[in-house]
Protein backbone atom coordinates (compact mmCIF):
# COMPACT_ATOMS: atom_id res chain seq x y z
CA UNK A 1 0.00 0.00 0.00
CA UNK A 2 2.85 2.40 0.86
CA UNK A 3 4.33 1.85 -2.61
CA UNK A 4 0.95 2.52 -4.23
CA UNK A 5 0.44 5.74 -2.26
CA UNK A 6 3.90 6.93 -3.18
CA UNK A 7 3.29 6.17 -6.87
CA UNK A 8 -0.08 7.97 -6.80
CA UNK A 9 1.39 11.02 -5.07
CA UNK A 10 4.24 11.20 -7.55
CA UNK A 11 1.80 11.05 -10.45
CA UNK A 12 -0.30 13.86 -9.01
CA UNK A 13 2.73 16.05 -8.43
CA UNK A 14 4.14 15.40 -11.87
CA UNK A 15 0.84 16.41 -13.44
CA UNK A 16 1.06 19.67 -11.47
CA UNK A 17 4.61 20.44 -12.54
CA UNK A 18 5.89 21.94 -15.73
CA UNK A 19 7.82 19.27 -17.50
CA UNK A 20 10.91 21.35 -18.15
CA UNK A 21 13.87 19.63 -16.54
CA UNK A 22 16.81 21.94 -15.99
CA UNK A 23 20.04 21.39 -17.80
CA UNK A 24 22.89 21.00 -15.40
CA UNK A 25 25.55 23.65 -15.30
CA UNK A 26 29.23 23.02 -14.93
CA UNK A 27 29.82 21.78 -11.42
CA UNK A 28 26.52 19.93 -11.30
CA UNK A 29 24.30 22.79 -10.09
CA UNK A 30 20.82 23.28 -11.44
CA UNK A 31 20.04 26.84 -12.54
CA UNK A 32 18.83 28.65 -9.43
CA UNK A 33 18.80 25.45 -7.50
CA UNK A 34 21.98 24.88 -5.55
CA UNK A 35 23.02 21.25 -5.15
CA UNK A 36 25.31 19.54 -2.73
CA UNK A 37 27.81 16.85 -3.70
CA UNK A 38 25.08 14.25 -3.41
CA UNK A 39 22.98 16.15 -5.95
CA UNK A 40 20.41 17.15 -3.31
CA UNK A 41 18.78 20.58 -3.36
CA UNK A 42 20.11 23.00 -0.75
CA UNK A 43 19.24 26.55 0.26
CA UNK A 44 20.86 29.20 -1.94
CA UNK A 45 21.33 31.44 1.13
CA UNK A 46 21.03 34.60 -0.93
CA UNK A 47 23.04 37.39 0.75
CA UNK A 48 21.03 40.28 2.15
CA UNK A 49 22.58 42.76 -0.29
CA UNK A 50 21.50 40.54 -3.22
CA UNK A 51 17.81 40.65 -2.30
CA UNK A 52 15.52 42.66 -4.64
CA UNK A 53 16.01 46.33 -3.81
CA UNK A 54 12.32 47.12 -4.32
CA UNK A 55 11.32 44.49 -1.75
CA UNK A 56 13.78 45.85 0.81
CA UNK A 57 12.52 49.40 0.16
CA UNK A 58 8.90 48.29 0.53
CA UNK A 59 9.51 46.67 3.92
CA UNK A 60 11.46 49.70 5.10
CA UNK A 61 8.66 52.04 4.04
CA UNK A 62 6.23 49.90 6.05
CA UNK A 63 8.20 50.64 9.22
CA UNK A 64 10.00 47.29 9.33
CA UNK A 65 13.69 46.47 9.63
CA UNK A 66 14.52 44.26 6.61
CA UNK A 67 17.82 43.12 8.13
CA UNK A 68 16.07 41.83 11.23
CA UNK A 69 13.52 40.08 9.06
CA UNK A 70 16.31 38.54 7.01
CA UNK A 71 17.96 37.25 10.20
CA UNK A 72 14.63 35.81 11.39
CA UNK A 73 14.20 34.01 8.06
CA UNK A 74 17.71 32.56 8.27
CA UNK A 75 17.00 31.27 11.79
CA UNK A 76 13.62 29.86 10.80
CA UNK A 77 14.98 27.97 7.80
CA UNK A 78 17.84 26.61 9.91
CA UNK A 79 15.19 24.74 11.88
CA UNK A 80 14.36 22.82 8.70
CA UNK A 81 17.80 22.51 7.11
CA UNK A 82 21.11 23.28 8.89
CA UNK A 83 22.92 26.25 7.35
CA UNK A 84 26.09 24.19 6.88
CA UNK A 85 24.42 22.30 4.03
CA UNK A 86 24.39 18.92 5.76
CA UNK A 87 20.60 18.68 5.80
CA UNK A 88 18.44 17.27 3.02
CA UNK A 89 14.71 17.45 2.37
CA UNK A 90 14.52 13.69 2.22
CA UNK A 91 10.86 13.56 1.18
CA UNK A 92 11.26 15.84 -1.83
CA UNK A 93 14.55 14.23 -2.87
CA UNK A 94 12.89 10.82 -2.86
CA UNK A 95 9.67 11.76 -4.63
CA UNK A 96 10.20 14.75 -6.93
CA UNK A 97 11.95 15.14 -10.28
CA UNK A 98 14.23 18.09 -11.01
CA UNK A 99 11.65 20.29 -12.68
CA UNK A 100 10.19 23.77 -12.38
CA UNK A 101 6.75 24.47 -10.98
CA UNK A 102 4.35 27.29 -10.35
CA UNK A 103 2.33 27.57 -7.20
CA UNK A 104 -0.43 29.78 -5.87
CA UNK A 105 -0.70 30.96 -2.30
CA UNK A 106 -4.45 30.91 -1.81
CA UNK A 107 -6.66 32.22 0.97
CA UNK A 108 -8.84 29.47 2.39
CA UNK A 109 -11.00 31.84 4.41
CA UNK A 110 -12.01 35.50 4.40
CA UNK A 111 -9.67 37.91 6.15
CA UNK A 112 -6.88 40.47 5.92
CA UNK A 113 -3.44 39.46 4.69
CA UNK A 114 -0.10 40.56 6.13
CA UNK A 115 3.45 39.31 5.82
CA UNK A 116 3.35 38.48 2.12
CA UNK A 117 6.44 40.60 1.50
CA UNK A 118 8.21 38.57 4.16
CA UNK A 119 7.05 35.37 2.49
CA UNK A 120 8.51 36.70 -0.76
CA UNK A 121 11.83 37.30 1.00
CA UNK A 122 11.84 33.67 2.15
CA UNK A 123 11.63 32.46 -1.45
CA UNK A 124 14.32 34.90 -2.58
CA UNK A 125 16.60 33.69 0.20
CA UNK A 126 16.08 30.03 -0.65
CA UNK A 127 16.15 30.27 -4.44
CA UNK A 128 17.94 33.50 -5.31
CA UNK A 129 17.33 34.63 -8.88
CA UNK A 130 15.75 31.29 -9.79
CA UNK A 131 12.40 32.29 -8.32
CA UNK A 132 9.79 34.48 -9.98
CA UNK A 133 7.20 36.09 -7.72
CA UNK A 134 4.07 37.71 -9.11
CA UNK A 135 0.48 38.63 -8.29
CA UNK A 136 1.33 39.54 -4.68
CA UNK A 137 -1.51 41.51 -3.14
CA UNK A 138 -0.56 44.38 -0.81
CA UNK A 139 -0.49 43.70 2.91
CA UNK A 140 -3.64 45.01 4.55
CA UNK A 141 -5.85 43.83 1.69
CA UNK A 142 -9.15 42.20 2.59
CA UNK A 143 -9.41 38.90 0.74
CA UNK A 144 -12.03 36.23 0.25
CA UNK A 145 -11.68 32.48 0.42
CA UNK A 146 -10.30 31.28 -2.90
CA UNK A 147 -8.36 34.45 -3.71
CA UNK A 148 -4.77 34.03 -4.90
CA UNK A 149 -2.56 36.34 -2.83
CA UNK A 150 0.89 35.37 -4.15
CA UNK A 151 2.26 33.32 -7.04
CA UNK A 152 5.70 31.72 -7.15
CA UNK A 153 7.58 29.91 -9.89
CA UNK A 154 10.90 28.11 -9.75
CA UNK A 155 12.61 24.75 -9.07
CA UNK A 156 10.00 22.67 -7.27
CA UNK A 157 12.35 21.32 -4.61
CA UNK A 158 13.41 24.82 -3.63
CA UNK A 159 9.80 25.99 -3.55
CA UNK A 160 8.92 23.22 -1.13
CA UNK A 161 11.93 23.97 1.08
CA UNK A 162 10.70 27.56 1.39
CA UNK A 163 6.99 26.75 1.60
CA UNK A 164 6.49 26.10 5.31
CA UNK A 165 8.64 28.98 6.54
CA UNK A 166 6.91 31.40 4.15
CA UNK A 167 3.51 30.15 5.28
CA UNK A 168 4.44 30.34 8.96
CA UNK A 169 5.21 34.04 8.66
CA UNK A 170 2.26 34.90 6.41
CA UNK A 171 -0.36 32.78 8.20
CA UNK A 172 0.54 34.12 11.64
CA UNK A 173 0.74 37.76 10.62
CA UNK A 174 -2.44 37.51 8.53
CA UNK A 175 -4.11 36.03 11.60
CA UNK A 176 -3.12 39.09 13.63
CA UNK A 177 -4.31 41.43 10.88
CA UNK A 178 -7.60 39.55 10.50
CA UNK A 179 -8.31 39.56 14.23
CA UNK A 180 -7.50 43.26 14.43
CA UNK A 181 -9.80 44.04 11.50
CA UNK A 182 -12.63 42.19 13.23
CA UNK A 183 -12.26 44.42 16.30
CA UNK A 184 -12.01 47.51 14.10
CA UNK A 185 -15.21 46.50 12.32
CA UNK A 186 -16.94 45.94 15.65
CA UNK A 187 -16.15 49.52 16.68
CA UNK A 188 -17.25 51.10 13.40
CA UNK A 189 -19.41 54.14 14.00
CA UNK A 190 -17.86 54.89 17.39
CA UNK A 191 -14.91 57.15 18.21
CA UNK A 192 -12.92 54.36 19.87
CA UNK A 193 -9.89 52.79 18.20
CA UNK A 194 -8.26 49.41 18.68
CA UNK A 195 -4.90 49.44 20.45
CA UNK A 196 -2.37 46.64 20.79
CA UNK A 197 -0.10 45.82 23.75
CA UNK A 198 3.37 44.49 24.53
CA UNK A 199 1.92 41.01 24.99
CA UNK A 200 3.72 39.81 21.89
CA UNK A 201 5.55 36.61 21.02
CA UNK A 202 9.26 36.87 21.91
CA UNK A 203 11.18 38.21 18.95
CA UNK A 204 8.02 38.93 16.94
CA UNK A 205 6.96 42.30 18.34
CA UNK A 206 7.93 44.38 15.32
CA UNK A 207 6.17 41.99 12.95
CA UNK A 208 3.05 41.55 15.07
CA UNK A 209 2.62 45.27 15.57
CA UNK A 210 3.04 45.72 11.83
CA UNK A 211 0.24 43.20 11.30
CA UNK A 212 -1.94 45.13 13.74
CA UNK A 213 -1.45 48.22 11.57
CA UNK A 214 -2.36 46.17 8.50
CA UNK A 215 -5.63 45.28 10.20
CA UNK A 216 -6.45 48.91 10.96
CA UNK A 217 -5.34 48.98 14.60
CA UNK A 218 -3.07 51.40 16.44
CA UNK A 219 0.25 50.56 18.07
CA UNK A 220 0.85 51.19 21.76
CA UNK A 221 4.47 51.56 22.88
CA UNK A 222 7.05 49.25 21.34
CA UNK A 223 9.51 49.30 24.21
CA UNK A 224 9.80 50.29 27.85
CA UNK A 225 11.64 53.47 26.88
CA UNK A 226 9.06 54.78 24.39
CA UNK A 227 6.75 56.12 27.09
CA UNK A 228 5.94 55.54 30.75
CA UNK A 229 3.05 53.27 31.66
CA UNK A 230 2.49 53.29 35.41
CA UNK A 231 0.88 49.99 36.38
CA UNK A 232 -0.40 48.61 39.69
CA UNK A 233 3.01 47.41 40.89
CA UNK A 234 4.53 50.84 40.26
CA UNK A 235 1.65 52.44 42.18
CA UNK A 236 2.18 50.13 45.16
CA UNK A 237 5.93 50.75 45.19
CA UNK A 238 5.53 54.53 44.92
CA UNK A 239 2.76 54.76 47.50
CA UNK A 240 -0.12 55.77 45.25
CA UNK A 241 -1.04 56.94 41.76
CA UNK A 242 -0.09 60.56 42.42
CA UNK A 243 3.41 59.89 43.83
CA UNK A 244 4.05 57.46 40.97
CA UNK A 245 2.93 59.95 38.33
CA UNK A 246 4.89 62.81 39.88
CA UNK A 247 8.03 60.67 40.16
CA UNK A 248 7.98 59.90 36.45
CA UNK A 249 7.31 63.53 35.48
CA UNK A 250 10.12 64.71 37.75
CA UNK A 251 12.68 62.35 36.22
CA UNK A 252 11.43 62.50 32.61
CA UNK A 253 9.52 65.79 32.26
CA UNK A 254 9.12 65.56 28.49
CA UNK A 255 8.05 61.92 28.39
CA UNK A 256 4.52 60.77 27.65
CA UNK A 257 3.02 59.20 30.78
CA UNK A 258 0.00 56.93 31.12
CA UNK A 259 -1.25 55.76 34.51
CA UNK A 260 -3.47 52.78 35.26
CA UNK A 261 -6.43 53.34 37.59
CA UNK A 262 -8.95 50.96 39.07
CA UNK A 263 -11.45 53.44 40.54
CA UNK A 264 -12.82 56.92 39.97
CA UNK A 265 -11.05 58.51 42.93
CA UNK A 266 -7.68 57.64 41.36
CA UNK A 267 -8.90 59.13 38.09
CA UNK A 268 -9.89 62.41 39.76
CA UNK A 269 -6.50 62.69 41.48
CA UNK A 270 -4.64 62.23 38.22
CA UNK A 271 -6.83 64.64 36.27
CA UNK A 272 -6.24 67.32 38.90
CA UNK A 273 -2.50 66.69 38.54
CA UNK A 274 -2.66 67.19 34.78
CA UNK A 275 -2.19 63.57 33.68
CA UNK A 276 -2.93 63.38 29.97
CA UNK A 277 -3.43 59.65 29.49
CA UNK A 278 -5.23 57.21 31.80
CA UNK A 279 -5.81 53.47 31.53
CA UNK A 280 -9.14 52.29 32.97
CA UNK A 281 -8.40 48.80 34.22
CA UNK A 282 -11.09 46.12 34.56
CA UNK A 283 -13.95 48.56 34.94
CA UNK A 284 -17.59 47.82 34.22
CA UNK A 285 -19.30 49.59 31.35
CA UNK A 286 -21.20 51.77 33.81
CA UNK A 287 -18.03 52.79 35.65
CA UNK A 288 -16.26 53.59 32.39
CA UNK A 289 -19.16 55.77 31.25
CA UNK A 290 -18.92 57.67 34.54
CA UNK A 291 -15.15 57.99 34.08
CA UNK A 292 -15.71 59.51 30.63
CA UNK A 293 -18.12 62.04 32.12
CA UNK A 294 -15.67 62.98 34.89
CA UNK A 295 -12.83 63.26 32.40
CA UNK A 296 -14.75 65.67 30.17
CA UNK A 297 -12.15 65.39 27.42
CA UNK A 298 -9.16 66.34 29.57
CA UNK A 299 -7.18 63.10 29.17
CA UNK A 300 -7.00 60.28 26.65
CA UNK A 301 -8.83 57.28 28.11
CA UNK A 302 -7.87 53.69 27.35
CA UNK A 303 -10.07 50.75 28.37
CA UNK A 304 -8.24 47.54 29.22
CA UNK A 305 -8.62 44.29 31.09
CA UNK A 306 -11.29 41.64 30.78
CA UNK A 307 -12.53 42.90 27.43
CA UNK A 308 -14.18 40.42 25.09
CA UNK A 309 -15.06 40.78 21.45
CA UNK A 310 -18.76 40.51 22.31
CA UNK A 311 -18.43 43.42 24.72
CA UNK A 312 -16.33 45.61 22.43
CA UNK A 313 -19.06 47.82 21.06
CA UNK A 314 -20.62 48.39 24.49
CA UNK A 315 -17.26 49.52 25.83
CA UNK A 316 -16.71 51.82 22.84
CA UNK A 317 -20.15 53.32 23.40
CA UNK A 318 -19.04 54.59 26.82
CA UNK A 319 -16.91 57.18 25.03
CA UNK A 320 -13.39 55.89 25.73
CA UNK A 321 -10.74 56.76 23.16
CA UNK A 322 -8.99 53.40 22.90
CA UNK A 323 -9.67 49.75 23.63
CA UNK A 324 -6.47 47.75 24.16
CA UNK A 325 -6.58 44.07 23.27
CA UNK A 326 -3.73 41.76 24.26
CA UNK A 327 -5.34 38.84 22.45
CA UNK A 328 -4.50 40.42 19.10
CA UNK A 329 -0.94 39.21 19.53
CA UNK A 330 -0.63 36.76 22.42
CA UNK A 331 -3.14 34.11 21.37
CA UNK A 332 -4.38 34.87 17.88
CA UNK A 333 -5.64 32.17 15.51
CA UNK A 334 -3.53 31.77 12.39
CA UNK A 335 -5.06 32.65 9.04
CA UNK A 336 -5.55 29.74 6.67
CA UNK A 337 -3.30 30.11 3.64
CA UNK A 338 -2.06 27.27 1.49
CA UNK A 339 0.32 26.68 -1.40
CA UNK A 340 -1.16 24.76 -4.31
CA UNK A 341 0.88 23.65 -7.30
CA UNK A 342 -0.72 24.47 -10.61
CA UNK A 343 -1.30 21.88 -13.29
CA UNK A 344 0.34 22.68 -16.58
Amino acid sequence: MARGLRRARRCRLRRALRRRPHRRRAGGDLPGGRRDRRGAAVIAATPYDALPADLVAELTAAGLDPRRIYAAIVDALAEDLPPDGTGVDVTSEATLPDVSATGDFGAREDGVVAGLGIAAMVFHYVLGDAVLISDRVPDGTRVRAGDVVLRVAGPVKGLLIAERTALNFACHLSGVATATAAWVDALEGTSARVLDTRKTLPGYRELQKYAVRCGGGVNHRFSLSDMALVKDNHVVAAGGVLPAYEAVKAKYPDLQVEVEVTDLDQLRILLDAGCEQVLLDNMSNELMAEAVAINAGRAVLEASGGLTFERAREVAATGVDFISVGALTHSVKVFDLGLDLEES
